[in-house]
């Protein structure tokens, strides 16, 4: 079974510890570029190239290093590479890393949880949880999730051009970019390739909702130029074309805690990502209540239905029954007044305008 980069890291962090005397209980809350609490001098080998702050082991990257070369280094293995990748969210390519680059390879409580002594016999596994009951929701496509916002986005820039001839603008293709509206790109910098697809109503209300931003993948600013800059396409997600927008590259976590809402939210689902007029599971779809609202990021709701129905001796009279919940959505992402879920289960399909509530209902 492949061993995670933590797992195998960790066996060699015992060395180190001896190597450059690494002491003191954890310490949480410190960013990436923190002071070092504690740094080796004159030791050779892998003690003598780290650093130990209070949130963690850092390595300093050298002229020549790779991603690839470090795993090796520090895990035994180079194949660990896109783990040490993932842990750093100030790498926007892992295929370039510059020298005095700090790199973190292990979190402080990692280290402190590495450094106990091994138990004589298997533990038993607990699972990743911030709650006995709800736990995590694991998504690993959460740099694709577009959303619904209004005002739109101000986009950094637009893709004009790309390099040769294609039929669709890909990962590793360098696109021509123009600034928009005097925005400033930096080399280096990564961005999210979007489209808009238009204004969102309400089917119901015909109420304006906002717009649609629909997530193609990710570009980094490889060079500047007086008129505009070239930046390569690190990832597509779908097919990115001339016109496509560029906005700031946030990365989203993909490990969110599921959390009860409070009760009394009550919404309607108003579509599909995807424009899919018959939803079901496993498909992200936005809803009408956002984070004015309440609504909070892994917050779980409730898909349900609610009949009016005439109950004999009164046919004229409309008795309005007890909501029969048929189906349940994550909150990927908030807005102001909209949100991004993912449809984890239904018995039924869903159809724009079904009705979702906080689980009380």
């Amino acid at each position: 079974m492949k061993m995670k980069w933590k797992q195998v890291f960790g066996m060699g962090l015992t060395a180190v510890f001896l190597a450059t005397g690494i002491t003191g209980a954890p310490v949480s809350g410190l960013a990436a570029d923190a002071q070092p609490a504690a740094r080796s001098k004159n030791t050779p080998g892998i003690a003598g190239e780290i650093v130990e702050t209070e949130s963690g082991i850092y390595y300093t990257v050298k002229k020549g290093d790779t991603l690839w070369d470090l795993s090796r280094k520090f895990a035994d293995t180079p194949y660990l590479w896109p783990d040490l990748w993932s842990g750093n969210d100030q790498i926007a390519n892992p295929h370039r890393i510059y020298p005095g680059q700090r790199i973190q390879l292990y979190r402080r409580d990692d280290v402190a949880k590495a450094s106990k002594p091994a138990a004589t016999s298997q533990p038993t596994p607990v699972p990743v949880s911030t709650s006995p009951k709800l736990g995590q929701f694991a998504f690993s496509r959460m740099d694709r999730v577009g959303f619904i916002r209004d005002p739109a986005v101000v986009p950094s820039g637009r893709i004009f051009k790309v390099l040769g001839i294609h039929k669709m603008i890909t990962a590793g293709d360098t696109v021509y970019i123009s600034r928009e509206d005097g925005q400033v790109l930096s080399p280096g910098q990564r961005y999210t390739i979007y489209r808009t697809l238009g204004e969102v109503r309400n089917i119901v209300t015909d109420q304006y909702l906002g717009v649609q931003h629909y997530i193609l993948g990710t570009a980094e600013i490889t060079q500047l130029e007086p008129e505009y800059v070239v930046g390569r396409v690190i990832k597509a997600f779908g097919r990115i074309q001339k016109d496509d927008l560029l906005m700031p590259y946030e990365r989203q976590p993909e490990k969110i805690a599921k959390v009860t809402p409070p009760p009394g939210i009550v919404g309607e689902v108003i579509m599909a990502e995807e424009h899919n007029q018959l939803l079901g599971d496993n498909v992200i779809a936005f809803i009408n209540r956002g984070a004015n609202d309440g609504v909070k990021t892994g917050q779980i709701f409730d898909i349900y239905f609610q009949d009016d129905v005439s109950v004999y001796p009164k046919p004229a009279e409309k008795t309005r029954l007890k909501p029969v919940v048929f189906g349940q959505l994550v909150v990927l992402r908030t807005e102001a007044t909209t949100s991004t879920v993912y449809i984890t289960q239904t018995k039924n399909v869903i159809h724009p305008g079904a009705k979702f509530s906080s689980p009380e209902l």
